[in-house]
């Protein structure tokens, strides 16, 4: 189970504590910006690398839109991810808000 969150849900849950943001993007998508904070890990590598996440860890998920995050914290949830979060409108409710994105940290 996940739910779903906006800008201002992300930002609440940000100024409660550490989080873990992922970005499930593509490389190219990621290669525009992202949230500062971000983890990149793409949607078709998820399986294989979900490992590398805590699953108790507070996460929140997102993508350009909304949609392949949804699909991300589907498949993590079934992983036995507890506390996940799918930022809703993703990058592109990110910027309406007015927010700006950084470089990828590498």
């Amino acid at each position: 189970m996940f739910t779903q969150i906006d800008v201002s849900g992300l930002d609440a849950l940000r100024s409660d504590g550490h989080i873990a943001l992922i970005d499930v993007r593509t490389d190219a998508e990621v290669e525009r910006g992202v949230i500062k904070g971000t983890r990149h890990i793409p949607l078709h590598a998820l399986p294989q690398r979900a490992g590398e996440l805590n699953p108790a860890a507070t996460t929140v998920i997102y993508c350009q839109s909304g949609g392949r995050s949804a699909q991300a914290c589907a498949f993590l949830a079934s992983q036995g991810f507890s506390n996940l979060h799918n930022l809703q409108g993703g990058i592109l409710g990110w910027l309406r808000a007015g927010l700006e994105l950084v470089a990828l940290d590498k």
